[in-house]
Order: structure tokens, then sequence, then C-alpha cells
């Protein structure tokens, strides 16, 4: 059987404990220093805990260390992966060789793993990464499932791959726009996110093709619903972009992808299962068009150029609501798409307005469809469409039910020569037997001293859901046993078990070393390339003619490879 991983994005303690609850079978954080994230570091004391909790349920941690370093700064990364080891992390993500090389030196604990950034997307990429000691390869976004097969079937190690979040227009780790438009390196941290940005689109003789749109924009990934045909490519990991997203948004998106892994593993039962332990409970009802989104895409898993482009608005629109038919002072009344629309005061919502921007704003009362807000804006007429980007009822949900997450303990109740012998055996397969004397006398109504037994031992405590509790008397009279008794043992199994260390799922460790080599994207004037293609976008094909995009006086030049159906963005 093949075990599959749900990889949650983590930007603190709090929001990696929340997605554990919610049933992430991986967590993944940023060191203090070197992360892909610059706004997104954490200290080490709490990655420490964050490692502790994770362990409880067998759920591992993964520290990013993904961006390119200066020679100064190796001693620091250095003492930082020792902190780390020491801490219980259980993996390092890594673009930079030079932090291969010190880790290897090293003979860490912490397993390796090739970062997106890499920009793993053939065959011999994937080759060499795994041969310089990666137990995991981070695959680029854009690559089809026959592409995915095509590594699987040359490769031993893990393959992890992106299901949800925000994309990267270009190839990940490729991307130096940022730095020429503003001196903020994508692969120091800091990208200022300028595919984001709205620009004019012009061709060789001046004529405006497109005007003020985000023609570098992508909608987010949602591979919801392809998660069987990426396990059956040979995805091991399935992972969930979000390192700077709130707590709200990872526990929604980890509990719809947990649902959707589970489901997999009852459905292919013995072909597929998870890599950590334990059921949640007592959770909201995630749904990812609910949170934070700009519209969605599968992206290139198909091997077709579906709708990728969010040319609008790089911001969130949310699900749509319904239409505009009547305007008054300070409210609007909505014809609602659906009878299951319920709106609620606080709502956040938004509209394309005659700019052809998203505005948005905020309803202080809604009262049925009708919607009163002291911010309403002046070109909100009728016949709008109206989308709702802040659904106040659903935030309420997911912080008033965030999960609880057990490990389920079989127990097994015996008596044998004046005692009770309780044996408790966890889902991870730890065991503990308690044996205690009891008194002679015996129960009148032997019946409910059954169930009181069952039911006292079968109670929550901690992270352990026992039950279920299976009592054998071998012909024998039940003694007459009190709840406070019954539930002694139970908390002392509990306590006893919480002293075994879990019996976690190994992970892959690929004992293959190849010599360490600088690997170098960047191709002269090149800043960007991509399988988002704007003149497919746009329907302007079939020309391989370059186009260019202004933006503040600023001009980009893009060039159109057909044969590998590829633009790039240059200067």
């Amino acid at each position: 059987m093949r075990r599959l991983e749900l990889l949650a994005p983590a930007r603190n303690k709090e929001i990696g404990i929340a997605a554990i609850r919610c049933g992430a079978d991986a967590v993944y954080i940023a060191a203090p220093a070197f992360g892909a994230r610059q706004n997104a570091g954490n200290p080490v004391e709490d990655i420490r805990e964050l490692c502790t909790e994770a362990s409880r349920f067998g759920v591992r941690v993964f520290v990013t260390m993904n961006t390119l370093l200066e020679k100064e700064e190796l001693p620091l990364a250095s003492r930082l992966m020792d902190e780390l080891d020491a801490a219980g992390v259980d993996a390092l993500i890594i673009q930079d060789p030079q932090i291969f090389s010190l880790a290897r030196g090293k003979g860490l604990r912490m397993a390796l793993h090739a970062s997106t950034q890499c920009a793993i997307r053939t065959v011999e990429e994937a080759q060499y990464y795994e041969s310089i000691g990666c137990s995991r390869i981070v695959l680029e976004r854009q690559l089809s499932l026959d592409e995915i097969r095509k590594i699987r079937d040359a490769v031993s190690c893990e393959l992890e791959f992106f299901v949800h979040g925000a994309l990267c227009v270009c190839y990940s780790g490729n991307c130096y726009l940022s730095e020429y438009l503003t001196g903020r390196s994508a692969n120091r941290g800091a990208c200022s996110q300028p595919c984001r940005s709205l620009y004019d689109l012009v061709d060789g003789n001046g004529r405006v093709l497109a005007r003020n749109q985000a023609l570098l924009s992508l909608k987010d990934l949602n591979l919801l619903d392809r998660l069987e045909e990426l396990a059956d490519a040979g995805i091991d990991s399935f992972k969930i972009e979000g390192r700077l997203k709130n707590i709200s948004y990872v526990r929604n998106v980890t509990r719809a992808y947990s649902i959707g892994l589970d489901s997999l593993a009852y459905r292919r039962h013995g072909d597929y299962g998870r890599t950590s332990f334990g059921t949640v409970r007592d959770v909201f009802t995630p749904d990812v068009n609910r949170t934070f989104n700009r519209g969605y895409t599968e992206l290139f898993l198909d091997g077709r150029k579906k709708d990728w482009a969010a040319l609008t608005t790089p911001k969130s629109v949310g699900a749509e609501i319904g239409t505009v038919i009547e305007t008054g002072p300070g409210s609007i009344r909505v014809l609602l798409s659906s009878p299951d629309i319920r709106l609620h005061n606080g709502d956040g919502f938004c509209f394309v307005s005659r700019g052809g921007e998203i505005t948005g704003f905020r309803g202080d009362v809604c009262d049925g469809t009708v919607i009163r807000s002291s911010s309403l804006p002046e070109d909100l007429t009728s016949g709008k469409t109206i989308y709702r980007n802040l659904d106040t009822a659903f935030e309420k949900e997911t912080s008033s039910k965030p999960g609880i997450r057990e490990i389920r303990v079989a127990a097994e109740v015996s008596f044998k020569s004046g005692k009770i012998i309780v044996s408790a055996k966890t889902e991870d397969g730890r065991m503990l037997v308690s044996e205690k004397d009891i008194p002679s006398e015996q129960a009148l109504d032997q019946e409910r001293m059954l169930s009181i037994i069952e039911a006292q031992l079968g109670k929550r405590t901690g992270i352990y859901a026992f039950g279920p509790v299976t009592v054998s008397t071998k012909g024998e009279g039940l003694p007459l046993l009190s709840a406070g008794f019954l539930n002694s043992i139970r908390r002392e199994l509990a306590e006893g078990l919480d002293a075994i260390p879990l019996n976690a799922i190994p992970q892959g460790i690929n004992p293959r070393r190849g010599p360490v080599r600088n690997v170098s994207f960047r191709e002269g004037d090149l800043l960007m390339r991509t399988r988002h293609c704007v003149r497919r976008t746009l329907g302007l094909c079939p020309s391989s003619e370059p186009l260019y995009l202004h933006n503040n006086g600023r001009t980009l030049t893009l060039r159109f490879d057909c044969g590998r159906c590829e633009m790039t963005v240059e200067r």
C-alpha cells in the first residue's frame, strides 16, 4: 500500500497546529531566515513546539530554506541547520546548491527536499536532484500527468506536487522580473509580484491590443477533483500553497483536501493510505469556494491550455451571488443566483467597475436580498453582477468548530485472580496494559455494569479516543466497579501512551549521492519563461511575432516559441 501525504502551509506555529487538527499529514514552515517568503519567518523555538505537537500524530514538519544565499551567509545557515535538526524537523526544503553541500557534510538526521524553486520539469533534472541525495523532489507546477508519469518512472525518490493555491506565472525559481523592475529578488524571498500588475499590450506597430489588464496573472490552482489521477501518476505528497495565508484559509483548504484523500483511501483500500494517524471530528464543513481565490484552474494537467488567466484582477473576487436589480440611497436589492444563498451582516462584496477594475464594499446590514452599506460605490448600478469575497458566517464557523484530532485506541477488558486487566492498542500500534485489584463483590445488575464499563473506558482522554471496548468475563460475573475507578484506569492509560513515542511511518530516504553542481537557468535578457501564452489567451494566434507590455514607462518584450508552446518575458 502506498501512503499519501497532505502537506499544508504554516505561516506560524498556530496555523501549523490548526492544519494538523484539520487533517494535514505534514506542514511546511519558514525558518527565521532564508525562506522564499521573506515575511513568513519563525523562531526555532516555535518550530520546536510545532514539531512536538506534530509528532503526537506522526505528522511531519518541513522547513523552507529555499532562497539563494550569499557566501557570507553560509555560517549562519550552517548554525541554523544544526538548530533545526535538534528541534525535530523532518526535512529541509532547499534550492541553493551550497545548502545541499553544507547539509550533506553535516550528516543531519533531516531529509533533503529539492524545492519547487529548482524548477524540476524534466526527467534529467529529476534524476540529477535524486543523485545528490534528495529523498523528495517538488515538481514544477506547469506539468501534465504524462510528464509526471515519465518522471515517476525515472526516479525512486518521493514526488511532491502543488494541488491548490496561488500560481507563479513562470517556471518556479526562474523568475527575474521582480529583481529587474524593483531590485527585489524572488530568489531571495522578496518578490514584488509584478505578475499581478496591470499592463497595456502593444504590437510591433504600436497598436494597443489590450489596455490595463493583469496579463501575467493566473487564476489559483484547484486539483481537488484530480487527486486519484495524480496518485496513480506517482505523486506521493499533495501540497497546498499559502505560507502567507490566514488561519481560516489554511483550515478550510486543508480540511477539504484531507476529506478528498480519505475518500480516495476508502475507495482504493489496499492501494492507498495516509502517512499520519488520527481522526478529525467536531469540525466545520469545508468549501474552497468560500475563501480567497482568483477563480480556479487545473493549469496544464491535461496537457492543454485551458482557462488559466485572471486578466480582470489579481484580487480575490469570490463567488457570484447575483445581479443588482434596484439601487437606492446607501442600499441595493439583488436578484440572488440561487435560493440557497444567505447574506449576512458584515459580508464583503465586489463588482467590476466602469474602468474594468474590481471595486469592493462591506455590507453593513444584509436583510434578505437587500444590502445596506455606508460605503456603497457610486458606479454600482442596476445590472451589475455582485460577488461575495468575504463570507462572515463561514469565517465564524471555521473558528468556532476548528476540529479535534484523535488517536483511536482499542481496549480489551478481562478479569483474572481478583484483578481487572485492560489492554490498550493505538491505531499506530502502541500497546499498554493496566492491571488493578478489584473488589470481590458482584454487580447485581450485570447488564448495567457492562454498559458502565464500556461507557467509562470508551471516553475521550487527551488526544485518545478509546473504543471499541471489548469485555470478556469467560463465563464469570462482572464485579461491582465505580465510574471513578474506571475513569482512573482510562486516564492512566492515556498518560502512559503519551510517554511512548508514536510509531511514525518512515519517510523515504534515498541513499544515492552524486556531485553537487551549480544549476543556473538565467539566459541573457530573459526575465521569465512560462507555458502561459498571452497570444493564446487573447485569441491572437497563430503568430510568433513579439508583443510588448507597457507599465509606468517600462517596456517588456514577449516572445513566443510555438514549437515548445512557451512564452518568454525579456528586457
